[in-house]
């Protein structure tokens, strides 16, 4: 009998008395679908917060900023704001400006509903305050803040998430009460987002010059040519990214957080799940002892006995895979979180359903290696004893 026959055959009667095992296969079943269970669930929140931060991007809109600095750090004079206005393939409205945002933001507090909690999130002050550089945004309760006076309006996830965003709410800010004058919606975003007027805002914490500057070009293929303009410009200690670039740089830093976060935590409950699986495996295997030893007096070769061994656990792994990424799907999938003040929705893709199946796959093979290399050196002692 060849190797592959014996594998076959081996294969098979191992798992045609998987039955008579019934509580070492379930501790491996359940172990590998808790496992991957929690890490697709907890990868879902990188993915959904991607999905949430791309979800708005223009691909006619570009960021501004000092070169080398982040948002809250960059420092962008209003003489500048000017000169970059007159750059070309800048976008115009209706009434023939361009089409150019500046923003400030300043760290501002809200405080979960029903706790104590403090999350921390900017304030934004924009020169743009009827949303011409913001759809899908969208006034839906009372008025837009008007510029020079100390009034806010804030997104309804706003209202849902923290206390003291209701109209005509007031929020101390440096000494001076700022009235909740408007709600808005912004497309599907969760993320909570409080605007005012930029100029009203500077003047308050003494700021000479904007953070950032939003501009939206007539075209996507336009970014090049504004570029050039731009860092042809001797006055300019500015750079540009398009909105998209922007994001994904910003959101590197989190995004590696909560990849770091999940895959400690899904390696950790790998390892606890990989070692229930080598002493059920061992179990098993101590169980056919003597049917193993008299295999290997017949003439079953050890590799057969291994590779078999390895494959019923990777197939022992298989149905908790599975099972754990459709139950990340049903529990997890369009939940709305909150960690780290930013608010998004889980989303359990295809890609990390094959992540973790993948994951479980790797356990079960580490899973049976050692059981399978103990199975293979039965002695066939065992078996002419046994008899």
């Amino acid at each position: 009998m060849n190797s592959i026959r014996q594998f076959l055959a081996l294969l098979r009667m191992n798992l045609e008395g998987e039955g008579a095992r019934l509580g070492s296969v379930l501790t491996i079943v359940v172990g590998v679908t808790c496992t991957v269970a929690v890490l697709v669930s907890m990868l879902a929140m990188g993915t959904g917060a991607h999905q949430q931060a791309v979800g708005a991007i223009h691909d006619d809109e570009v960021v501004v900023q000092a070169k080398g600095s982040q948002f809250l750090q960059s420092d962008i004079s209003r003489g500048e704001v000017v000169t970059v206005r007159d750059l070309p393939d800048i976008a115009r409205s209706e009434e023939g400006e361009p089409e150019v945002e500046g923003i400030v933001g300043v760290p501002f507090e809200g405080r979960r509903r029903g706790t104590s909690r403090r999350v921390f999130f900017p304030l934004i002050g924009t020169s743009d305050p009827n949303f011409q550089m913001r759809p899908p945004a969208h006034l839906t309760e009372g008025r837009l803040f008007r510029p020079g006076l100390h009034e806010l309006i804030a997104t309804n996830a706003c209202v849902r998430q923290f206390d003291g965003f209701e109209l005509g709410a007031k929020r101390e800010l440096r000494g001076v009460d700022w009235a909740i004058v408007g709600h808005f919606d912004q497309g599907q975003s969760l993320q909570c987002v409080v605007l005012t007027d930029a100029e009203t805002l500077m003047s308050l914490f003494g700021r000479n010059g904007y953070n950032r500057i939003n501009v939206r070009l007539k075209s996507p293929s336009d970014f090049d040519t504004f570029n050039r303009a731009l860092e042809a410009n001797p006055s300019l200690k500015l750079e540009a990214k398009t909105s998209r670039q922007s994001v994904e740089d910003d959101f590197k830093q989190f995004n590696g957080l909560l990849n770091f976060v999940s895959y400690f935590i899904g390696a950790i409950m790998a390892i606890g799940a990989t070692f229930g699986a080598v002493n059920s495996l061992y179990s098993i295997g101590d169980a056919r002892r003597r049917e193993l030893a008299t295999l290997r007096a017949i003439g079953f070769r050890s590799g057969a006995i291994v590779a078999a061994t390895i494959v019923e656990s990777i197939l022992l792994a298989l149905p908790g895979a599975l099972l754990g990424a459709a139950l990340a799907w049903l529990l997890f999938h369009n939940m709305a979180v909150s960690p780290f003040g930013f608010s998004f929705r889980l989303d359990v893709t295809r890609h990390l359903a094959e992540l973790g199946i993948a994951w479980a796959l790797v356990m079960g093979l580490i899973g049976g290696l050692l059981p399978a290399l103990r199975a293979a050196r039965v002695p066939v002692t065992t078996a002419l004893r046994a008899t």
